[in-house]
């Protein structure tokens, strides 16, 4: 790889900073899914952004970003539980909730629910129902085959179903 002049350099600068003002709310929402913590989200998306900034000169298409992105944020959150370094606790109080509007109560509710999944249960929720992925995409950006991703999918709406009823899912629209 050879040397990027200062214009060259500038504009991929100018074009992550685009790209990160643009996506960074989003890639945070996501991350808070995942966490169930604003401030781990925060630097989860932190964390994502700058893996993001370091590959930016070698993704060319803004698909490839946003994919790439979000596979970095859940290799990100399901890094962190690997790791024994971590001494964070879970608590049962929830951080105040921000992003979209809503039924606050049915949201907290959701929200407590999901945080009862493992990690890799939870990621798949999140991106599958949340983000709205297909399997394939689901399976592709955790490293799974599609049976797993199937089949984690349906274990864990069994689990949020156990917790949270199977009128409540019905609810989910709203929120």
């Amino acid at each position: 790889m050879g040397w990027i002049g200062r214009s060259g350099r500038e504009r991929q600068d100018a074009e992550f900073t685009e790209y990160a003002r643009a996506r960074a709310g989003r890639l945070r929402e996501t991350a808070y899914l995942l966490c169930g913590d604003w401030h781990r989200a925060q630097d989860l998306t932190q964390a994502t952004l700058a893996r993001v900034y370091v590959a930016w000169p070698k993704i060319e298409r803004a698909e490839a970003v946003d994919a790439y992105a979000r596979r970095v944020l859940t290799n990100e959150f399901l890094g962190y539980r690997r790791r024994r370094s971590s001494s964070e606790r879970v608590t049962d109080e929830l951080p105040e909730t921000a992003g979209r509007a809503g039924q606050p109560e049915l949201r907290l509710t959701l929200l407590e629910a999901l945080g009862r999944l493992s990690p890799a249960r939870r990621a798949v929720v999140v991106l599958r129902y949340w983000e709205d992925h297909s399997i394939e995409t689901v399976a592709e950006m955790l490293g799974m085959s599609t049976s797993a991703v199937k089949s984690a999918s349906l274990r864990a709406l069994a689990e949020l179903r156990s917790v949270l009823g199977a009128d409540f899912l019905g609810d989910l629209a709203a929120v």
